[in-house]
């Protein structure tokens, strides 16, 4: 995906690892508990390519890793 927001895409990848790992989640259970496959969380935590997700699917993250939403997207 070519996006001027590269930069933020990958942060937000390495915030939803941060957590995700913090938590003692693999990706495989943390895409279990939000509904996706383990290459789809795979996809998000990726620096090399930039991915977006739904609200919905942020919502989920974030109630699955018990944060604000905004935890994930600040600088």
């Amino acid at each position: 995906m070519q996006t001027k927001y590269q930069e933020q895409f990958i942060k937000f990848g390495l915030k939803v690892q941060y957590y995700r790992k913090l938590r003692g989640l693999t990706q495989e259970a943390f895409a279990e508990a939000i509904g996706k496959s383990w290459s789809f969380v795979a996809k998000i935590e990726s620096q090399s390519k930039p991915f977006g997700v739904s609200m919905e699917t942020l919502f989920r993250m974030a109630e699955v890793l018990n944060i604000s939403p905004a935890k994930l997207l600040e600088d």
